[in-house]
């Protein structure tokens, strides 16, 4: 019988059997499936070598559709991080004020934000902006886009940097109380710059959504980022739909395996800090929990595109 964890038991003899049963008919049904698309790509005359040598042989498709697309996403994406992270640790902080008067407005508004879809705010931003602002046509898409991210995902922050905060051992608010130091220089100087670090992992996460979120942008308010693309480079080469969104999927799949990676790094590393040490059980330390995320309900890599 498997010894019992606190978080869960350890698989016996038979559910080791049984997961390696379910881990074998799990792979048959994808390379059953991978052969099936293949068969249908062949059928519908997709597989020919003219649909896909442009990406191999032509500089074009790299230096006027591609490449442009890929920095107007990393673009929207920075611009939208460095306004959002802020924002959000702003409304984070406010959120746990004293005073009710700034506490609820402030919740009011980040949960707001946060049960809108991003679509609908990017659509409602280049309304907003056709309307009652002077931005000019090729610059509204990139405006809405950047403000859409940044309402959703400031939101989302707020609620990670509490989180972040609230997982802090209370012991250090309670000393710097009795250094003399007032609640802002608490949180200014010892509490923030902790939670910050501490979640790191879930800002990184965070970041890989914004940058896939930015493809809204380009399938519906012709933002000319890299989703933008499979509408204007077919009609150049072949009409090469399907080879234009497997590539740049895989470009997709690149950035955000790399951030996912350092997320990971991030949080490995973030664990071996705060282990105790040699000698000293867990239980006799004060230390931020284990799950600080789990207050707001999010996860490190969740937080999806809200829509």
């Amino acid at each position: 019988m498997s010894a019992p964890s606190v978080l869960y038991d350890a698989p016996g003899p038979k559910a080791k059997a049984r997961n390696v049963v379910y881990t074998i008919i799990f792979a048959v049904a994808m390379v059953a499936a991978l052969y099936w698309i293949v068969v249908q790509l062949g059928v519908k005359d997709q597989l020919r070598p003219e649909l896909w040598t442009p990406f191999f042989t032509e500089s074009t498709v790299w230096t006027t559709f591609l490449l442009p697309g890929l920095l107007n996403t990393l673009k929207a994406a920075a611009l939208a991080i460095l306004i959002a992270l802020p924002i959000g640790a702003l409304f984070g902080i406010l959120r746990m004020s004293d005073h009710v008067w700034v506490r609820v407005p402030a919740a009011t508004v980040v949960e707001f934000f946060r049960s809108i879809p991003v679509l609908l705010l990017m659509v409602f931003a280049n309304e907003f902006y056709a309307a009652f602002t002077d931005v000019g046509r090729e610059d509204r898409p990139l405006f809405a886009v950047v403000t859409g991210l940044v309402l959703y995902n400031a939101s989302v922050l707020a609620e990670v940097v509490r989180a972040g905060i609230l997982s802090l051992p209370k012991g250090q608010t309670e000393a710097s109380m009795a250094l003399g130091l007032r609640k802002n220089q608490t949180m200014r100087m010892i509490l923030l710059p902790q939670a910050v670090t501490l979640m790191l992992p879930a800002i990184v996460s965070q970041v890989a959504v914004i940058v896939k979120d930015t493809a809204l942008g380009g399938a519906v308010l012709s933002f000319s980022d890299l989703m933008r693309q499979f509408r204007i480079m077919p009609n150049e080469y072949n009409n090469n739909l399907i080879q234009t969104l497997l590539v740049i999927a895989l470009i997709y799949i690149a950035i955000n395996s790399l951030l996912s990676w350092l997320a990971l790094v991030l949080e490995k590393r973030m664990s071996r800090r705060s282990r105790p040490p040699r000698g000293v059980k867990a239980d006799h330390l004060e230390r931020p929990g284990a799950d600080p995320m789990a207050a707001t309900g999010l996860r490190t890599g969740e937080g999806g595109a809200g829509g």
